[in-house]
Protein backbone atom coordinates (compact mmCIF):
# COMPACT_ATOMS: atom_id res chain seq x y z
CA UNK A 1 0.00 0.00 0.00
CA UNK A 2 1.50 3.43 -0.95
CA UNK A 3 1.34 6.35 1.57
CA UNK A 4 -1.92 8.52 1.59
CA UNK A 5 -0.92 11.95 -0.59
CA UNK A 6 -1.86 14.76 1.24
CA UNK A 7 -4.96 16.79 1.43
CA UNK A 8 -5.31 20.84 0.91
CA UNK A 9 -6.51 20.67 4.71
CA UNK A 10 -3.13 18.77 5.57
CA UNK A 11 -1.28 22.12 3.93
CA UNK A 12 -3.61 24.42 5.59
CA UNK A 13 -3.13 22.55 9.38
CA UNK A 14 0.41 22.35 8.80
CA UNK A 15 1.06 26.11 7.81
CA UNK A 16 -1.57 27.11 11.41
CA UNK A 17 0.79 24.76 12.88
CA UNK A 18 4.16 26.49 11.77
CA UNK A 19 2.27 29.66 12.22
CA UNK A 20 1.91 28.86 15.78
CA UNK A 21 5.68 27.80 16.44
CA UNK A 22 6.55 31.40 15.08
CA UNK A 23 4.10 33.14 17.66
CA UNK A 24 4.69 31.21 19.97
CA UNK A 25 9.31 32.08 19.08
CA UNK A 26 8.08 35.78 19.23
CA UNK A 27 6.00 35.30 22.21
CA UNK A 28 9.56 34.16 24.14
CA UNK A 29 11.86 36.15 22.86
CA UNK A 30 9.30 39.47 23.82
CA UNK A 31 9.53 37.53 27.37
CA UNK A 32 12.86 37.91 27.63
CA UNK A 33 13.16 41.35 26.12
CA UNK A 34 10.95 42.41 28.98
CA UNK A 35 13.21 40.79 31.61
CA UNK A 36 15.84 42.14 30.32
CA UNK A 37 14.63 45.84 29.88
CA UNK A 38 12.45 45.77 33.41
CA UNK A 39 15.70 44.32 35.15
CA UNK A 40 18.17 47.06 33.47
CA UNK A 41 15.51 49.30 34.67
CA UNK A 42 15.55 48.04 37.88
CA UNK A 43 11.99 47.58 37.56
CA UNK A 44 11.70 44.71 39.67
CA UNK A 45 11.89 46.73 43.07
CA UNK A 46 9.19 48.89 43.77
CA UNK A 47 5.76 49.82 42.28
CA UNK A 48 7.08 50.76 38.45
CA UNK A 49 4.01 49.32 36.24
CA UNK A 50 3.35 52.14 34.43
CA UNK A 51 6.73 52.11 33.43
CA UNK A 52 7.02 48.53 32.83
CA UNK A 53 3.08 48.60 30.90
CA UNK A 54 4.93 51.08 28.36
CA UNK A 55 7.80 48.89 28.10
CA UNK A 56 5.87 45.67 27.11
CA UNK A 57 3.78 47.98 24.46
CA UNK A 58 6.67 48.79 22.86
CA UNK A 59 7.98 44.95 22.88
CA UNK A 60 4.18 44.14 21.75
CA UNK A 61 4.90 46.19 18.32
CA UNK A 62 8.10 45.11 17.42
CA UNK A 63 8.13 42.34 14.79
CA UNK A 64 10.17 39.17 15.17
CA UNK A 65 13.34 40.56 13.52
CA UNK A 66 13.41 43.83 15.69
CA UNK A 67 12.97 41.51 18.63
CA UNK A 68 16.16 39.73 17.66
CA UNK A 69 18.02 42.51 17.06
CA UNK A 70 17.60 44.45 19.93
CA UNK A 71 17.93 41.41 22.29
CA UNK A 72 21.27 40.96 20.65
CA UNK A 73 22.08 44.47 21.40
CA UNK A 74 20.89 43.93 24.96
CA UNK A 75 22.85 40.67 25.85
CA UNK A 76 25.53 37.82 24.63
CA UNK A 77 22.92 34.83 25.38
CA UNK A 78 21.86 34.63 21.70
CA UNK A 79 25.51 34.59 20.21
CA UNK A 80 26.00 30.75 20.16
CA UNK A 81 22.35 30.27 18.37
CA UNK A 82 22.82 33.42 16.22
CA UNK A 83 22.57 31.50 12.57
CA UNK A 84 19.54 29.91 14.30
CA UNK A 85 17.79 32.38 15.02
CA UNK A 86 18.64 34.03 11.26
CA UNK A 87 17.22 31.05 9.56
CA UNK A 88 13.98 31.21 11.90
CA UNK A 89 13.44 34.39 11.02
CA UNK A 90 13.96 34.09 7.35
CA UNK A 91 11.61 30.91 7.49
CA UNK A 92 9.23 32.82 9.67
CA UNK A 93 9.00 35.98 7.10
CA UNK A 94 9.22 33.03 4.02
CA UNK A 95 5.97 31.73 5.63
CA UNK A 96 4.01 34.53 6.48
CA UNK A 97 4.90 36.41 3.19
CA UNK A 98 5.58 34.38 0.12
CA UNK A 99 5.10 30.60 1.15
CA UNK A 100 1.76 30.47 -1.14
CA UNK A 101 3.10 32.51 -4.11
CA UNK A 102 6.13 30.44 -4.09
CA UNK A 103 4.61 27.53 -4.25
CA UNK A 104 1.77 28.79 -6.60
CA UNK A 105 -0.70 26.78 -7.97
CA UNK A 106 0.53 22.88 -6.14
CA UNK A 107 -1.83 22.79 -4.41
CA UNK A 108 -3.96 21.69 -6.82
CA UNK A 109 -2.11 18.59 -7.42
CA UNK A 110 -1.24 15.57 -4.99
CA UNK A 111 2.38 15.61 -5.76
CA UNK A 112 2.60 19.32 -5.58
CA UNK A 113 0.41 19.35 -2.03
CA UNK A 114 3.53 16.39 -1.28
CA UNK A 115 6.19 19.32 -1.58
CA UNK A 116 4.18 22.21 -0.08
CA UNK A 117 4.18 19.63 3.44
CA UNK A 118 7.31 18.87 3.18
CA UNK A 119 8.26 22.31 2.43
CA UNK A 120 6.04 23.50 5.93
CA UNK A 121 7.93 20.34 8.05
CA UNK A 122 11.08 21.73 7.26
CA UNK A 123 9.69 25.53 8.17
CA UNK A 124 8.27 24.53 11.30
CA UNK A 125 10.89 22.29 12.56
CA UNK A 126 13.28 25.49 11.84
CA UNK A 127 10.96 27.94 13.80
CA UNK A 128 10.23 25.43 16.69
CA UNK A 129 14.44 24.70 17.01
CA UNK A 130 14.68 28.57 17.24
CA UNK A 131 11.89 28.17 19.98
CA UNK A 132 13.61 25.50 21.81
CA UNK A 133 16.59 27.27 21.77
CA UNK A 134 14.76 30.98 23.26
CA UNK A 135 13.28 28.94 25.93
CA UNK A 136 16.58 26.96 27.06
CA UNK A 137 17.88 30.68 26.91
CA UNK A 138 14.98 31.69 29.35
CA UNK A 139 15.61 28.72 31.72
CA UNK A 140 13.39 26.35 30.53
CA UNK A 141 13.82 22.97 30.03
CA UNK A 142 10.95 21.08 27.89
CA UNK A 143 12.02 18.09 29.15
CA UNK A 144 11.46 18.56 32.70
CA UNK A 145 7.78 19.85 31.86
CA UNK A 146 6.91 16.75 29.64
CA UNK A 147 4.42 15.82 33.02
CA UNK A 148 2.95 19.00 32.46
CA UNK A 149 -0.82 19.54 32.82
CA UNK A 150 -1.53 21.25 29.52
CA UNK A 151 -4.02 24.64 30.30
CA UNK A 152 -7.37 24.52 28.46
CA UNK A 153 -8.38 28.19 28.80
CA UNK A 154 -7.45 31.32 27.99
CA UNK A 155 -4.25 32.30 29.53
CA UNK A 156 -3.47 36.19 29.88
CA UNK A 157 0.02 37.27 28.45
Amino acid sequence: MGQTMPSLDDIYRKFGDASEAAQLLETELGTILLETRCADADFLSGDRSEEATAILKQIKRCTLGRLLTTLKEKTDSFDHAADLFAKALAERNRLAHSFYRQHNVRKNSEEGRALMLEDLDAIHSTILEAYKEALAIAGIDLTAVIDFETPTRHLKI
